[in-house]
């Protein structure tokens, strides 16, 4: 640049200095930077303030399935005791002190049970069988849940510190037959596999005794420890030191507590045994990630509006330059200028490039906990089942009905093998594969659905009416999946007649072009259609359902090429038809 363009670039920008467009730029440049600034810290704020209740609202969801798995656990072992109790190979075996048979019987039913061992003692306490052969000879005289069994004629449930650490739990009973006691039948529940599947999380979880003792923790250092005691303790490569990232300062919403030095959301909830509580620890790392995302394209955008901004500056320029020739040089600084933000946006727009990775792994995060939920709700049909199938049981064998208390023992066993068979569809529900299907005859499944509605229908007054063709009608497709729709559909009608005096629900099946089941109830009927197959979308209140039921159906029937439809009827109430693609004779033949 030669002297005289260098006066003349000068002499350009003193007058654009000393006019008032030149004011008015300035102005407005730095009102746009006021803007950006506030517009950046509110957004800030209130992302902050909605990411952390987003959080806190599915770790209270995360630990009200933990805490309802821990008590699913502990009710199903509570009964084995009971059970193995009355086993007449056991009782035979004390009776006669043959046990050559006994360790090999309680192997057997160890692995149907899912519990972590099982130890017969004889009157004396000495063990006589266990599934563990190298604790055959042990003496347990002076055991609290021996000494407690032998006292009681109810199942006794002991905390048992282990001397490397940790606790071992146990359902103890003895075994009596003629009125003379013969020994005690020792059940050791396993729900140290809790504590390693809640390892791989990013959240601490802990749970305590009626006395605030820590009997159950992801971290190790803090069993046997009270609460305050054990988030003081600096453990070496927890998994919550692995999870703490660097957060910002978190002015919206204060931290319910501090652990090391970061801070985190603390939640708990009460277990109904025993006066147990179960409590957990959440980071903000997530929260601040997601925030800075978001912000990331707001600066993006006002770098965006900057940029534009100088190009009008720009174009003004030119036009200028067209009547000051000399002012040439200040137009080739401008494009330097605007050079070096394009530069710029490009480098934000690989900033956002990684925030969009970031959303997409925490998108993953949320079909986990949906999941998670899915798999709470569809298991909780079953359960109830279960509860009321042992409560009759119970019953049967105080009226010494052992015969029909073993049918309720076969339903039970049905009931757990339908709960395996969820589990197994809902880890192939991403896949939506048609692998395991064959012909389905809709009348039979019908019929057992309603026998697994049973324990509902006979506490409720409900009129059944059933209209079925004389021919069979049959589909291709996954019983145990249409069965699920099936079952989800009959209890939202029982739901839906809840208020109502006389409860009526219909059920139509009918066979044309495609097989179609109809529900329908005479309930008050549905007020939000368009919804109503949303996830998490649901009328009950809470605790009677997350609302998962009909979108999972909706789900399973679209797999099988079919459709679920509801509307309101005319008559009152609310109508739902599954159809499905009907299989023709030729269709029968090849299956076969």
């Amino acid at each position: 640049m030669t002297a005289q363009d260098q006066s003349d670039r000068n002499g350009f920008l003193n007058r654009l200095r000393g006019s008032p467009m030149g004011w008015r730029l300035r102005l407005a440049v730095f009102l746009l930077l006021l803007v950006t600034v506030a517009t950046v810290w509110i957004t800030n704020s209130l992302l902050t303030s909605r990411f952390t209740e987003s959080t806190r609202n599915r770790a209270e969801l995360r630990l009200a399935l933990y805490s309802g798995n821990l008590l699913s656990e502990l009710r199903r072992n509570s009964i084995v005791p009971q059970l193995l109790s009355r086993d007449p190979t056991l009782i035979s075996a004390l009776q006669s002190s043959d046990y050559t048979l006994s360790t090999q019987r309680l192997i057997s039913f160890v692995e149907e049970i899912g519990a972590a061992s099982l130890v017969l003692l004889d009157g004396d306490g000495l063990t006589v069988a266990a599934t563990d052969r190298n604790r055959l000879g042990e003496g347990h005289r002076s055991s609290p849940y021996f000494i407690d069994a032998m006292r009681s004629n109810a199942t006794i449930f002991s905390v048992i510190p282990r001397e490397a650490g940790g606790y071992s739990f146990v359902y103890s009973r003895r075994i009596e037959a003629n009125a003379e006691i013969l020994g005690v039948i020792v059940v050791e529940v396993d729900l140290q596999k809790f504590e390693r599947a809640w390892a791989g999380i990013s959240d601490a979880v802990m749970v305590t005794d009626s006395t605030g003792a820590i009997i159950l923790s992801t971290e190790p250092q803090w069993r046997g420890l009270e609460e305050g005691s054990a988030i003081l303790r600096q453990p070496p490569q927890s998994a919550i030191q692995r999870a703490i990232r660097a957060t910002a300062d978190w002015n919206a919403l204060p931290p319910d507590a501090y652990l090391q030095g970061e801070a985190v959301m603390r939640m708990e909830t009460r277990i109904p045994f025993r006066g147990w509580q179960m409590t957990s620890f959440t980071t903000y790392s997530s929260i601040r990630e997601r925030v800075n995302s978001v912000l990331a394209l707001e600066i993006m955008a006002f770098a965006i509006l900057l940029a534009l901004t100088f190009y009008a500056l720009s174009r003004r320029a030119t036009s200028r330059m067209t009547l000051f020739q000399r002012e040439s040089a200040e137009l080739r600084a401008l494009n330097a200028r605007l050079q070096r933000e394009i530069a710029e946006r490009e480098r934000v727009e690989k900033t956002l490039e990684v925030a969009e990775q970031t959303l997409a792994q925490s998108s993953k995060l949320a079909a986990l906990g949906e999941m998670s939920a899915a798999v709470s709700h569809e298991l909780n049909q079953p359960l109830a089942a279960m509860k009321t199938y042992l409560a009759g049981a119970r019953l049967l064998l105080r009226r010494n009905r052992p015969e029909e208390a073993l049918a309720s023992f076969g339903r039970i066993d049905g009931l757990i093998e339908r709960m395996g068979a969820i589990t197994r569809q809902l880890k192939s529900y991403a896949r939506k594969g048609a692998d395991a299907f064959s012909p389905v005859n809709l009348g039979e499944a019908l019929a057992s659905s309603l026998s697994m509605m049973e324990p509902q229908l006979r506490q409720r007054h409900v009129k059944i009416t059933q209209i079925l063709p004389e021919v069979p009608v049959i589909v291709m497709g996954d019983r145990m999946r249409i069965e699920q729709v099936m079952v989800n559909l009959l209890r939202n009608a029982l739901d839906a007649t809840k208020s109502v005096a006389e409860p009526d629900v219909e059920i139509i099946l009918a066979a044309g072009d495609t097989a179609v089941l109809t529900v329908r109830d005479n309930g008050h009927g549905i007020e939000d259609i368009e919804n109503l197959f949303e996830p998490f979308y649901t009328t009950k209140r809470p605790g009677d359902g997350v609302g998962l039921g009909l979108a999972i159906s909706s789900g399973i029937v679209n797999d099988h090429g079919g459709r679920l439809t509801a509307r309101n009827g005319q008559q009152g109430g609310a109508v739902f038809e599954m159809q499905l693609p009907i299989l023709g004779s030729d269709g029968l033949e090849a299956a076969e």
